[in-house]
This record gives structure tokens, C-alpha cells and sequence, in this order.
């Protein structure tokens, strides 16, 4: 019988294959280069800003339940570093302007608000592993959302400053590390899983509103 992946290993590969990188509106030229870029890169802006702009975050939340020291170091890192993109996001929204006017914009509006909750409650989970695993794909992840925002940054004239918590060696490290067992690997899988569906969602969300403009 053939050994299951290695925890990490199945987690790069589920944010590669699950996550903004499989999306294809982030890679749309419409969206990075196309007449009505600006707009749609400011809706991306708003909406991250509603995701995951606000303190506590994901990675706040997930970092109050750590307990093992590794896990610990990490969140330490992490949180530094999402504090400084909170604020890098801060800069991008005052620079992109209003929220472009869309039709149906309520409805997406508070579909983006329940995925803030459910991101929340994810963090918060009390199942072992579920709130490590969000938080390690959301850094993984981010790193794939970053080309797209700062395409915007540069577009709107604000700097991208670095980001440098995404090396993907040690974060499958801590993945194997932490993932001493069955249960608490699938709590870690189901974790990231979850943030990436949040991801792949949203980016459904920010593709239908540049639709709706062209057509309106």
C-alpha cells in the first residue's frame, strides 16, 4: 500500500492546485492590463479589505490558540508580517478610490461579509490543527494575491513592499511537524482547504462584478 503524502507536501499542492493560483481571473488581462483594469483592481483592493483587512484577522485569531513552541515562532513572524499588509492594504484602498458602482452590488456585498464570518469562525475553530492550516495557506496563498495587488499598487502609484513569509520549505516543515496525527491532519487539511475556497470564491465574486460593469 502506498504511504500517504507527507502533510506539507499535500498542502503546497492543495493551495497550487485549489487556490488563487488555479483561478483564471487573476491572470486575466482584462483584469491586469484590459480598458477598465483600474476599476476591477479596486474592487479587488475593497473586497481584500473586507476579507482581511481588519484586526484580528485570521492569522490574530489562529495565533491565540497556539500551544507548541514551533507554532508559536511561526505565528510570531506571521502576525508581524499581516499587520504590515493590513496596513499595505490600508494604502491601496485610500489610493484606488470608492468601490466602483456595480449593479446587484448588495448582494455582493453581503455575500463577501459571510465569508468574513466564516473566516472568523474557521480561526476560531476548536479542532486541533484547523486554525494552524487556514492560517498557513492564507500566508501561502497570499503570496499569489500579492502579484495581483501589487499590479494594482503599481498602478495607482503606491510602492508593494516586500513580503517574505510565503518560503514554502518551512511551511511544510511546521505542517509535518505540527500534524502528529491522522485527526489532527485532516483538522490542518480542512483548515486550508477552507481558506482557499473562501479565495476561489471570492475571485468567482470580483469576475462576475467586471461582467456586470461591461454589460451595465
Amino acid at each position: 500500500m502506498a504511504r500517504a503524502a507527507p502533510t506539507g507536501q499535500t498542502l503546497l499542492t492543495c493551495v497550487a492546485d485549489r487556490g488563487s493560483a488555479a483561478h483564471p481571473w487573476p491572470r486575466h488581462p482584462e483584469l491586469l492590463r484590459g480598458e477598465h483594469c483600474a476599476r476591477s483592481l479596486a474592487d479587488l483592493i475593497h473586497y481584500l479589505c473586507t476579507l482581511h483587512g481588519r484586526y484580528p484577522g485570521v492569522i490574530d485569531h489562529a495565533s491565540l490558540r497556539a500551544v507548541d513552541p514551533a507554532s508559536r515562532g511561526w505565528f510570531a513572524q506571521a502576525t508581524y508580517a499581516f499587520a504590515g499588509e493590513r496596513a499595505y492594504l490600508a494604502r491601496l484602498a485610500v489610493a484606488a478610490g470608492p468601490v466602483p458602482s456595480t449593479p446587484g452590488a448588495a448582494g455582493t456585498d453581503s455575500t463577501v461579509l459571510a465569508q468574513r464570518h466564516a473566516l472568523d469562525m474557521l480561526a476560531q475553530s476548536e479542532r486541533n490543527g484547523c486554525a494552524l492550516g487556514a492560517s498557513l495557506a492564507l500566508v501561502l496563498d497570499w503570496a499569489h494575491l500579492r502579484e495581483v495587488l501589487d499590479a494594482g499598487a503599481r498602478r495607482f502609484g503606491v510602492e508593494p513592499p516586500p513580503y517574505t513569509i510565503a518560503e514554502p520549505g518551512p511551511i511544510a516543515d511546521l505542517a509535518d511537524a505540527y500534524a502528529g496525527s491522522p485527526a489532527v491532519q485532516r483538522a490542518l487539511l480542512f483548515g486550508a482547504e477552507q481558506i482557499l475556497h473562501q479565495h476561489h470564491g471570492l475571485w468567482d465574486l470580483l469576475e462576475a462584478r467586471h461582467q456586470a460593469r461591461a454589460q451595465g
